[in-house]
């Protein structure tokens, strides 16, 4: 047993089911193991779409997802899906192999100090240097990844240090799992502050983040919102909980297109294991008045004072907290839920919906008849992706429900991790359907990845809204220049269907509205990827009706 049967095996033993990867430097030793020890390797065509996977495979399973790249080039390159699983708290391993450790500075092929290019993105970073320290770096770093806020984690490890012969203690305790499992109930007394809070708020609204995901705490936050009555939002992005559609549910924050006036006229906001940042106005005046009293509920202390200090700040797992939260409502016969403002909510988001009423009846092919073609496939068992900016606004604004098996960019807005993600998630899931929204810009970054779902046979349907622009750009310089002064902002035509065909997938094409829904039919009854070629015009919500 040598270094590399060390690392896959420990790999394993923690419940990963495949890693990511792109061959070259320092791999070798690690596939042979794979191959020796039954490990699945999915290889991809680009480091950065290896990223993406694995990145998306960690947010949709909340288990670490595991990416293996070569050294040097390669490692930088895959570094994209680093950064995506930073800014979303997302528990990535980023395992980056190197040529022979013993000639680090002498000039080696490829030699880079890959931690020091790793650590401002890392929660942890390190040189593996010794075959019989690999199972205590590994853990080490599956512990990062996994606690407090998730987050991305990488390991240099060295040809030499994989090839070396393994000398471990004959016994060794079984590993940990690599899911994330946050749990910290909450502080009675905090909890009774809370209720307090609560009972003197005319108008509060819940803000759910991806830590409510990672709590599982789908349930906790219905029972709750259901017991006070009162809004929920998720910021634009995060994970969500919101398996379906409820009266609570009232959309996204910070979508380019707006949403309806909530935060800034609330005067108690319960953030739950999301972040202030730009998504929530900072969390400032005017979108959070200042006179609103803030609750922060997160496992994360770190977290629970990040942007602004709150009124109660709860050290808890959501799921726990939220229980707690609504078993102590339920303990108060004098509490009055908040019924009133929650119809008004509702209504001031009929009304920021209304202008797209009529846009389905005529005209061209536009976003919102390519989200409402989709959702009647949208049930439980589909697993949903968004890759887009302008297709993905659409698709924000039109949603009733933000559920676990939704998946998004995350919290960075990066484009082009599509295609990767489908693979992802049909590795992850393959008796479900899974649907990919991409808008034309997006899917340039990894179509040749559509041969890797071939290959790997991930089938899977990518619906392509294509404007021929990078439409949110577009959009927006149309208004301030022009519909004829665009710039840098336009795509040349491309014929999708042929360009699926030559890698291997099934072509279809949608001329109109109507022609969606039987092309998505097809593709999933088909088994194989497909991609459905949907011409559009430029224009995202606020450019129709409003």
């Amino acid at each position: 047993m040598n270094g590399a049967d060390v690392l896959v095996q420990d790999l394993m033993d923690r419940g990963i089911q495949f890693v990511t990867t792109l061959s070259g430097n320092g791999t070798e030793p690690f596939y042979a193991a794979c191959q020796r020890a039954g490990l699945r390797v999915v290889d991809f065509r680009n480091e950065q779409a290896a990223s993406f996977a694995a990145d998306a495979a960690a947010r949709l399973s909340g288990r670490v997802g595991v990416c293996v790249v070569s050294a040097a080039v390669g490692h930088v390159n895959a570094l994209i899906g680093v950064i995506n699983a930073w800014y979303d708290g997302a528990p990535m391993l980023l395992f980056s192999g190197s040529s022979e450790h013993y000639r680090t500075d002498q000039g080696k092929f490829q030699d880079l100090d890959q931690v020091a290019v790793a650590t401002p993105l890392c929660k942890y970073a390190k040189l593996v240097n010794q075959t019989e320290r690999i199972p205590f770096y590994v853990g080490q770093a599956i512990a990062a990844a996994t606690s407090g806020r998730p987050g991305p984690v990488h390991l240099t490890i060295p040809a030499d240090v994989l090839t070396t012969e393994a000398t471990l203690p004959g016994r060794r305790p079984t590993p940990a799992s690599a899911e994330v499992r946050p749990r910290a109930a909450a502080d009675p007394g905090q909890i009774a502050e809370a209720i307090a809070l609560l009972a003197h708020a005319e108008r509060p609204v819940i803000v759910a983040g991806s830590g409510a995901f990672y709590a599982k705490a789908a349930e906790a936050l219905d029972a709750f919102a259901r017991a006070i009555i009162a809004p929920v939002i998720v910021p634009i992005w995060d994970r969500s909980v919101i398996e379906k559609p409820t009266e609570s549910f009232l959309g996204v924050a910070g979508a380019a297109s707006g949403g309806p006036r909530l935060l800034p006229d609330a005067d108690l906001v319960l953030l739950i294991g999301a972040r202030i940042d730009y998504r929530i106005g900072y969390g400032e005046p005017p979108e959070i008045s200042p006179n609103a009293k803030l609750i922060r509920i997160d496992i994360d202390s770190a977290e629970l004072r990040q942007g602004r200090e709150p009124d109660l700040a709860i050290q808890a797992d959501p799921a726990s907290a939220l229980h707690a939260l609504a078993e102590a409502v339920a303990r108060q016969p004098d509490f009055s839920p908040r019924r009133e403002w929650l119809s008004e909510a509702r209504q001031r988001l009929r009304e920021f919906q209304r202008p797209w009423s009529d846009v389905l009846s005529t005209g061209p092919t536009i976003g919102r008849h390519v989200v409402e073609a989709l959702k009647p496939f949208l049930d439980g068992e589909t697993i949903f992706l968004i890759d887009g900016g302008n297709i993905g606004q659409w698709a924000h604004v039109l949603a009733d429900r933000y559920p676990t098996n939704w998946l998004t960019c995350g919290a960075s807005g990066v484009v082009g991790w599509g295609i990767a993600g489908a693979i992802a998630a049909k590795l992850l899931s393959p008796n479900r359907p899974v649907i990919l929204l991409s808008g034309d810009g997006a899917i340039g970054f990894g179509l040749p990845e559509l041969e890797t779902a071939v290959r790997q046979n991930t089938p899977f349907v990518v619906v392509l809204a294509d404007d021929r622009a990078w439409g949110s750009v577009a959009s927006n310089q149309a208004k301030r220049l022009g519909p004829d002064k665009l710039i840098a902002s336009r795509l040349g035509p491309v014929d999708y269907v042929k360009v699926a065909e030559g890698f291997g997938a099934l072509g279809l094409r949608a001329e109109n509205p109507e022609e969606i829904a039987p092309a998505i039919r097809r593709g999933l009854a088909s088994g194989r990827p497909t991609l459905i070629h949907v011409p559009t015009i430029i224009g995202g919500p606020r450019d129709f009706g409003r």
